[in-house]
């Protein structure tokens, strides 16, 4: 980030926390579908809405706090080469050591995404009134939200089918149009996500930069999340190669 008035601590706080419940969700997952906790009872919440629903959370404001970082961001196209590579990075290995668990156009992946075309386009959208883009944002989120699923509408309402051939392979996927059979563990394509994206810039266009909200996020430090949302690429990279080790190692602690 490139603050004019010194570090925002809240937000790295935020990313922090946010990053914490990613990794609690991770530890579920693998317990979950790794290591045989779906056929047992206690764990059938997780597959519930509030499952869906901690998962969403979590991806909603990542997404959404790194378009807000945007506006904070002297060099958004160079970083987002490198979140972008990351992504790249997590797609490799998965498909080499997990490949039932391949992670294909992950959450990294669309953000590196996000950052670069917004990076490109950041002079037309410094043009862009902050209200009108930020309302512009979220509807045409809302209208994309089904996407994946074949359908424009609002959200789960559906209203217009989208025709069969556009799902055509991986390179449609990346856009928002997976092919029948395709699977990632990890999905996030830059439709309808980008715009989620877009609306965490405006609304650091439309409040961000008062002075009164710069005053509130220069504090909110909490050292230990603090450090973690200074340091969430980092932690994401090797977050699930070592829960991954942990549950296999409690695993076999277990059944001795």
């Amino acid at each position: 980030m490139g603050e004019k008035k010194g570090r925002l601590h809240l937000l790295d706080s935020i990313r922090g926390t946010t990053l914490i419940s990613m990794m609690v969700y991770h530890a579920t997952w693998d317990v979950v579908y790794l290591f045989g906790g779906r056929g047992l009872s206690g764990w059938s919440w997780f597959n519930a809405p509030i499952g869906r629903f901690w998962q969403q959370s979590i991806c909603w404001t990542f997404i959404l706090l790194s378009g807000f970082c945007l506006g904070l961001s002297r060099h958004p196209v160079k970083r987002g080469l490198i979140v972008f590579g990351g992504g790249a990075l997590v797609s490799a290995v998965t498909a080499i050591f997990m490949p039932s668990s391949i992670i294909i156009c992950g959450i990294l992946t669309l953000l590196g995404s996000a950052m670069i075309i917004c990076g490109l386009a950041r002079k037309l959208l410094e043009k862009t009134p902050a209200a009108l883009g930020l309302a512009f944002s979220f509807l045409l989120f809302a209208l994309t939200r089904g996407i994946n699923d074949g359908y424009l509408g609002l959200f789960s309402l559906k209203l217009i089918d989208l025709p069969d051939f556009l799902y055509a392979n991986t390179f449609t996927a990346f856009f928002g149009l997976p092919p029948r059979g395709f699977f990632s563990t990890d999905y996030f394509s830059l439709l309808p996500w980008l715009f989620l994206f877009l609306c965490g810039y405006f609304l650091y266009r439309l409040i961000g930069q008062k002075e009164w909200a710069q005053k509130i996020m220069q504090g909110g430090k909490l050292p230990p999340l603090a450090f973690l949302g200074r340091h969430s690429l980092i932690v994401y990279l090797i977050h699930q190669p070592v829960i991954y080790g942990l549950c296999l190692i409690i695993t076999k602690l277990i059944h001795q």
